[in-house]
């Protein structure tokens, strides 16, 4: 029995490789084929009768894990320059707005509609504005630089910003006023753990010379982001800004740390965690899209009304997109408007509401169909990014080498 896990497991990891490999050359994100990966092998165990342990439980701890890797693995990416000020800002500006917008009026219509309660309502709302930065990322490899820092900015933010509104809804038992300011005072104390937390795991990163040294920071990571949220602060700054102060080490180079501190050797390391890191983080991501596919309600797929909602819901993630950046950012629709997926950071929040506020509306056959259909959205924005770079490509070699009669 042992080496047929084994083998199921290798199997898997195998296949998550060529689903990723292969989405960079077929533009269909690798996420989908893990979601049916998954799906098949429910079918398969249940066609043969096949005896598997339940490991539902332990879908929101993977979720978690890959919820701090990629979001360090994101902010690694994250560089802060003063020629970057614009991209930057509408990114963050998309980022938030677009959340908040789309939350508030898909909790309007609840509250309105249905007549279920704000608290509930925001709470089932919030998870379905979030992109995933997890699915967009990857996604926007083959964009262009621009376009790539954009996503990855604005899915990044999307990610901090939704989990910490949400976070703050979920705890906050009394009025929004007191809610607010003691989300604000919490945030400001997190950025001072966060800062001390960086310079100690920094050093840590810099001086440790025993051959075991990136497994001992990430762990550090996960153990200050729990031990966070335990204490029922945004957690997720703490991540943020550990990856941002790596990935902009640059901005130090010039102060008194510079004496204490081999930038080049410095270098030579973030580079070295940041391998290591990507690997991980492509193995806990695979892991969890497969267990979440394994675990869906296939039927529920199926079901005329869930499929009305979840295309529903996707209509007007994507229509505010579109309207957002033809008059709001009046930028280019083909691709960006696209890249609106939802993914991992949806089902992990999803998951955390509590079984007295979810709503029947919105239950994870739902969030499964929006989460597919919101990636083949992002599908054929790739094929129409790839469309119309091979006809500027093409009028651009017509000019240069005009026809003969």
């Amino acid at each position: 029995m042992t080496n047929y896990i084994i083998l199921a497991l290798c199997v898997v990891v195998i296949l998550s490789y060529i689903f990723d490999i292969s989405g960079r050359y077929s533009k269909i994100p690798g996420v989908i084929f893990l979601i049916l990966l998954g799906i098949g092998l429910q079918l398969i165990v249940k066609t043969f009768n096949l005896e598997i342990p339940d490991l539902k439980p332990v879908l929101p701890v993977v979720g978690t894990l890959g919820l701090i890797m990629i979001v360090m693995e994101a902010s690694l990416d994250l560089k802060l320059e003063r020629r970057k000020k614009g991209l930057i800002t509408k990114s963050i500006s998309s980022a938030f707005i677009l959340f908040a917008v789309f939350s508030a009026a898909l909790a309007y219509i609840m509250i309105e509609f249905f007549g279920f309660s704000l608290r509930d309502s925001l709470l089932n709302a919030i998870p379905l504005g979030i992109i995933s930065s997890s699915v967009a990322i990857p996604s926007a490899a083959h964009l262009k630089p621009e376009q790539k820092e954009f996503i990855v900015y604005e899915s990044s933010f999307s990610d901090i910003f939704g989990i910490i509104i949400f976070d703050f809804i979920l705890i906050s038992q009394g009025s929004f006023g007191m809610g607010i300011l003691d989300m604000g005072l919490k945030s400001l104390i997190t950025i001072v753990i966060a800062i001390v937390t960086t310079s100690i795991l920094a050093i840590l990163l810099h001086k440790i010379t025993y051959h075991i040294n990136y497994v001992l920071i990430m762990t550090s990571v996960v153990l200050v982001y729990v031990l966070a949220k335990l204490s029922h602060l945004p957690a997720l700054l703490l991540v943020l800004i550990f990856g941002l102060v790596l990935s902009n080490n640059q901005l130090l180079e010039n102060t008194l740390i510079k004496k204490h501190v081999d930038f080049i050797k410095f270098r030579s390391d973030i580079k070295s965690f940041k391998i290591i890191l990507t690997e991980l983080t492509f193995l806990v991501r695979s892991f969890f899209f497969i267990m979440f596919g394994f675990y869906t309600k296939v039927e529920g797929l199926f079901n005329w009304q869930n499929v009305i909602t979840g295309a529903s819901v996707t209509a007007g993630i994507f229509l505010l997109r579109f309207l957002f950046f033809h008059q709001v950012l009046r930028m280019k629709l083909i691709p960006l408007a696209f890249f609106s997926p939802r993914g991992l950071i949806t089902i992990l929040l999803f998951l955390s509401i509590p079984a007295a506020s979810r709503i029947s509306l919105i239950n994870e056959e739902v969030v499964t169909l929006i989460i597919l259909f919101s990636i083949l959205i992002l599908m054929a924005g790739n094929l129409f990014s790839v469309r119309d770079r091979s006809q500027a490509e093409k009028k651009g070699a017509d000019s240069e080498n005009p026809g003969t009669f």
